[in-house]
This record gives C-alpha cells, sequence and structure tokens, in this order.
C-alpha cells in the first residue's frame, strides 16, 4: 500500500540504526524509520512550522535548542532532524 502521497516505497534496506552519523536521507528512508519509531524534529523557526511541516513532526527552533530541549526527546528512538 502507498503511503500517503501515493509514492510507492523500495524494498527495505538496512537504515541508520545504531549510527551516530549524520547522514542524508530521502523520502523513502524517512517513510521507513519513522514508521519503525523514529522523531522528526524541526527546527525552523515558530512562524515557519507553522506554515509548514511534516505532519507528526516536533517543533525545537534551532535558535532554542538547548541540552534542556535536547533532554525532552527520547533517547531509545532514532532522530530526524530537518
Amino acid at each position: 500500500m502507498a503511503p500517503s502521497g501515493g509514492l510507492a516505497r523500495p524494498p527495505p534496506e538496512t537504515h541508520l540504526k545504531g549510527s551516530d552519523m549524520v547522514t542524508n536521507i530521502d523520502r523513502y528512508t524517512l517513510l521507513t524509520i519513522v514508521d519503525q519509531g523514529a522523531v522528526v524534529l524541526d527546527v525552523l523557526p515558530e512562524r515557519e512550522y507553522g506554515a509548514g511541516h511534516i505532519p507528526g513532526s516536533l517543533n525545537m527552533p534551532l535558535r532554542k535548542l538547548d541540552a534542556a530541549a535536547v533532554a525532552e526527546l527520547h533517547r531509545d528512538k532514532p532522530v530526524v532532524v530537518y
């Protein structure tokens, strides 16, 4: 079944599990790792987030991102930042 947006997903691959590296990913990889429980973190200013964002993403503006904000994230889940 195709995800919202009508694009079918390619076959599953190994997706960044256990990796601490920053890696660019494509839309299909994003959909797959979100299905596996990843958190999507939008670091745009609140006004831009309000204008449009990935459904289900959390907004933590980059200028306000500090240790206290990061502490709110689940450490047992991958985080996708955009």
